[in-house]
């Protein structure tokens, strides 16, 4: 081993070798070359240490130096995880233009635009004036949203603006129009919804690695400095429309998006670049990090994805010992949930979301 969270001690008898993880020398197979980067597992002793989030979780993903700077343009948008992220921007003063009152769909609907050729669909729309030859678009109240010059030109307007653009992927789950082969946004209005030519389907690796790379291009085509953080949401399918339970296509559906976002930063050299792990930070970090409903996360569940997003990514100077009081002070919630139920922690984060997406119906 020669970098990473194992550090070599040497060989032992019996096929063994010695190695020192967290302060701790443990033992394990000396069969097998380890390669030139071993990260260990974390064990339950690592979540207390101070070292926890930049060694078990950021380390190899955070950018050299905090980059987002409060007066920089921010584009957030894709899955409703988009919200979170955003809205905690926003109010610590970044300025977020997709939270500002703009016509444009990735502000007013910028946490419904949950599939990969959605997102795309807006790059393309805005930038090379692809439109779709159908009606795919529907917003939150369910009337057709329409293509619109004056919404391209403010969609293209904050793009070309735009300081850094943070995409978060939401599921892999789509509806089409099968003659046109056209994805929608979301799934069909009832009233919208034609049996012979609206299907569904599960979009595979390789479409939505494709879709992904497409998209960064076109940002490189025109923001050639910008910065590009994507994301995963952590928030589960409230329902799969395959006949297997729900559980089941979520977990597909995830490990899909997983697979070609990590595809994606393998192959592309662009150290502006950035994945983003708020996926995994909810779902390998807690043991109880949704609230009663199984899909919306705790609030102090949120609070600690989006402070390990500004310590490693805005320059407002946290700490790492701010940011591991946080770490442990959610640790901490989460335990007590796990003894006294949901009731230990209360907030008001479905609520919250709740709210939002009634005001943007109205």
């Amino acid at each position: 081993m020669k970098a990473g969270l194992g550090k070599f001690l040497g060989f032992l008898p019996r096929g063994k070798m010695a190695y020192e993880q967290d302060g701790k020398t443990r033992q394990h197979s000396a069969s097998f070359f380890r390669g030139e980067h071993t990260n260990f597992h974390p064990r339950d002793v690592s979540l207390k240490l101070e070292n926890f989030i930049p060694d078990y979780v950021m380390r190899g993903l955070a950018p050299a130096a905090p980059f987002l700077a409060k007066d920089d343009s921010v584009v957030a948008f894709g899955s409703c995880f988009a919200y979170h992220l955003s809205n905690y921007l926003f109010e610590r003063g970044f300025n977020v233009s997709t939270r500002q009152k703009n016509v444009a769909y990735i502000t007013r609907m910028g946490d419904g635009i949950v599939n990969t050729h959605a997102i795309r669909q807006q790059f393309e729309w805005a930038w090379e004036g692809r439109e779709p030859t159908q009606a795919l678009w529907h917003g939150y109240d369910k009337l057709a949203l329409g293509y619109d010059d004056e919404v391209r030109e403010a969609t293209r307007e904050l793009f070309d603006a735009a300081h850094t653009f943070i995409i978060t992927l939401g599921l892999s789950e789509v509806w089409y129009d099968e003659p046109t082969g056209e994805v929608f946004w979301r799934a069909v209005p009832a009233d919208a919804y034609d049996a012979s030519r609206h299907k569904f389907r599960v979009a595979g690796f390789a479409e939505n690695l494709e879709n992904l790379r497409a998209i960064h291009a076109l940002i490189r085509a025109r923001r050639p400095d910008a910065r590009i953080v994507f994301t995963l949401s952590p928030i589960p399918l409230t329902a799969t429309f395959r006949p297997i339970p729900a559980i089941i296509a979520d977990a597909e559906s995830k490990a899909i998006l997983k697979a070609a976002l990590g595809e994606l930063m393998r192959t592309v050299d662009d150290p502006r670049l950035h994945y983003f792990p708020s996926y995994e930070i909810v779902t390998r970090l807690f043991n109880h990090p949704y609230i009663n409903d199984r899909t919306h996360v705790h609030a102090h569940v949120a609070d600690l994805n989006m402070a390990i997003f500004e310590r490693y990514y805005c320059t407002t100077g946290m700490s790492d010992a701010a940011l591991f009081e946080r770490w442990r002070a959610a640790a901490d919630l989460d335990a007590a949930i796990g003894r006294e139920g949901h009731e230990a922690a209360p907030d008001a984060n479905f609520k919250e979301h709740q709210r939002h997406h009634a005001s943007q119906r109205g």
